[in-house]
């Protein structure tokens, strides 16, 4: 990792829907090779602040710069969203697959539109990243033949065809059953031991402590601590975050 060039970096940001301010002017720097956490209570921010990352929010205010294009503008043209999101990938809650399209299909979705890859390559890179993820066999399925954790596989498998240099992924394991969120996680751990960078947003505080190499926690719109998880969660500096960790850890 670069100190010098971080690969995300915000100063001040800041996001409202109407007049409810969400983001209330956060500042940080990721590097490549970063695996952070985001904790922090529900309606703190921590959504918006990736979907701000990847344009799907527009900020409201301060400096967002992500892989070298400035993302501060009311307006970026539809050639840099496309760059921005061909390098940021983001795994959602819902997994967000197509339901009319097999498994296979939507991993070559993006490749052919997005980076105009040949269909034989897209398929190959598809299968490739489907047996990354255990799910070779399920190529032919469609996303309601599948268990959700095996559905949010396919959406990580989605996101690996797209090659990015950094994925996002927001709470990828709140919407599944609780014996398959370790089937995900795995996955996830892969992909931090083979050096992804990664910004997960995470209520899976083990994950955070043990895989992540910095932790964020928001509250009430601001990164309220920034650290070393061993740190963070072992010797937390301020009120906020000891009730916070107070209160899972019960």
């Amino acid at each position: 990792m670069s100190e010098s060039n971080p690969i995300i970096a915000c100063e001040g940001l800041r996001k409202s829907f109407g007049s409810l301010e969400v983001l209330k002017g956060v500042t940080s720097k990721l590097y490549q090779g970063d695996v952070v956490s985001v904790i922090g209570p529900s309606g703190c921010g921590k959504t918006t602040f990736i979907r701000c990352l990847n344009r799907l929010e527009t900020i409201s205010g301060g400096k967002l710069n992500v892989m070298g294009m400035d993302m501060s503008a009311p307006k970026v043209s539809q050639t840099a969203l496309r760059e921005l999101r061909s390098k940021v990938s983001m795994v959602f809650q819902h997994f967000n697959l197509f339901p009319h399209k097999t498994v296979l299909q939507n991993l070559m979705l993006a490749p052919c539109k997005v980076l105009e890859v040949s269909q034989a390559e897209a398929k190959d890179r598809g299968m490739m990243y489907l047996e990354k993820v255990g799910l070779g066999a399920k190529a032919d399925f469609y996303p309601e033949q599948l268990s959700g954790g095996q559905k949010q596989r396919v959406a990580i498998a989605r996101s690996l065809c797209m090659q990015p240099e950094a994925i996002l992924f927001d709470e990828p394991t709140s919407a599944l059953d609780p014996e398959l969120v370790g089937e995900v996680l795995n996955v996830m751990r892969q992909l931090a031991d083979e050096g992804m960078t990664m910004v997960v947003v995470t209520h899976e505080m083990q994950f955070a402590r043990d895989v992540s190499n910095r932790v964020l926690f928001f509250n009430q719109g601001i990164i309220e601590e920034d650290g070393d998880p061993q740190e963070l969660f072992y010797q937390p500096k301020s009120d906020r975050l000891k009730a916070f960790l107070s209160r899972i850890n019960n």
